[in-house]
């Protein structure tokens, strides 16, 4: 028993000792850990794309969709009872002022011409014979070889001559004038369009269905309506004369460029809109009647600052930019006044200069370390 004894306590002394040993190690490790453990590593920069508001010049620009009208536009009729001898033109073709378009028949009126030039010159006749009577009468009077009933009658006859012969010229006259209906010529440049009458075809001045149009093509209005509250400064600016209008065809990119040329006399009650008619010179004919396009009035230009729309960010108390300073990002609130050209225009919080972040937001908060990357052209 006594050995049994012994055992156990010598068990008892090396678990005692093996648990010293644990607490030993234990403290130590408490107590060297602050003195032997590294400091944890600085986080990462976060890898943005920026870019440098701006103060420049910025237009402040009134977007609508507008309507193309020809300033001038010709629906051509015959004004004489005949048929069509000639059409010289291709249909949808551009014609110049003065050219030759329709040829009608002319065999009847030059008839009448004719006949009207007779009768001219018979009256002619018979004024020269008036006159040599009166001019007879007129001597034989002065001598007493005849009365003064005589010399009236001659100056009465010599008279009526010359008023017939007046007549008869204004009926040559007015023949004329109708035969020059039968040379249908274009009274203004442009495109015309497609003929509704062809070789041999009877006309008339009372058909309603014109021969042809023809639309001026360059230059032409452009006509929108902008509000009611645009109204004063465009009428500030056109009399500067700095307001202009662009007028861009939809999904081409393509645009012609012009200036105001009329703003209606009242406001329309029920929209609060006002039309605005412009001229563009359209001298490529990029514009075409009857188009819609996408119009920006430019009523005036203004100082302001000016950052891309990308880098701007929405919170709940407002609108905001990162902005980098030292190497980290730092949330600077600002007040968006309008939109450019894919620009945000800063009313405040930014004087210009600053570099904004305008990619890779989503990984920074206010403090955030930063490190700026080229940002790609085009983004």
């Amino acid at each position: 028993m006594a050995q049994n004894l012994y055992k156990k306590r010598a068990l008892f002394i090396v678990g005692a000792v093996a648990l010293a040993a644990v607490a030993y190690g234990s403290k130590a490790t408490w107590l060297g850990g602050s003195t032997t453990a590294q400091t944890p590593p600085r986080p990462r920069p976060v890898s943005v794309a920026i870019a440098r508001a701006e103060k420049k010049l910025v237009p402040i620009d009134v977007d609508a969709i507008g309507t193309v009208t020809p300033i001038s536009s010709v629906a051509l009729k015959s004004r004489v009872e005949t048929t069509i001898v000639d059409v010289h033109f291709e249909d949808g073709a551009r014609v110049k002022e003065g050219d030759l378009l329709f040829t009608l028949d002319a065999r009847q009126i030059d008839a009448q011409i004719a006949q009207a030039e007779g009768t001219l010159a018979r009256d002619k006749s018979q004024l020269a014979l008036a006159e040599r009577d009166l001019k007879r009468y007129t001597e034989l009077i002065g001598k007493g070889a005849t009365t003064q009933v005589n010399v009236d009658n001659a100056k009465t006859a010599t008279d009526t001559a010359i008023a017939t012969i007046q007549a008869d010229q204004a009926i040559l006259d007015n023949l004329k004038v109708q035969k020059s209906y039968t040379l249908i010529k274009a009274p203004i440049s442009g495109r015309i369009s497609a003929a509704s009458v062809k070789v041999g075809n009877f006309v008339r001045p009372a058909d309603t269905a014109p021969l042809a149009t023809i639309n001026q093509m360059a230059p032409v209005y452009v006509t929108f309506a902008i509000p009611q509250r645009v109204l004063s400064d465009l009428r500030d600016a056109m009399k500067a004369k700095q307001s202009s209008v662009l007028a861009t065809l939809p999904g081409t990119g393509k645009s012609e460029t012009g200036t105001i040329a009329m703003v209606e006399n009242t406001v329309d009650p029920t929209t609060g809109m006002v039309t605005v008619r412009g001229i563009m010179g359209n001298e490529r004919e990029l514009l075409w009647p009857g188009i819609l396009v996408n119009t920006t009035l430019t009523v005036r230009s203004e100082d302001a600052v000016t950052v891309p729309s990308v880098a701007v960010q929405r919170s709940q108390t407002g609108n905001f930019v990162f902005m980098i300073k030292d190497g980290k990002a730092h949330v600077q609130p600002v007040t968006i006044s309008r939109t450019f050209q894919g620009n945000s225009v800063i009313d405040s919080g930014l004087e210009g200069n600053e570099d904004v972040v305008v990619d890779g937001q989503l990984l920074l908060s206010n403090g955030t370390p930063v490190e700026p990357r080229t940002r790609k052209a085009g983004a």
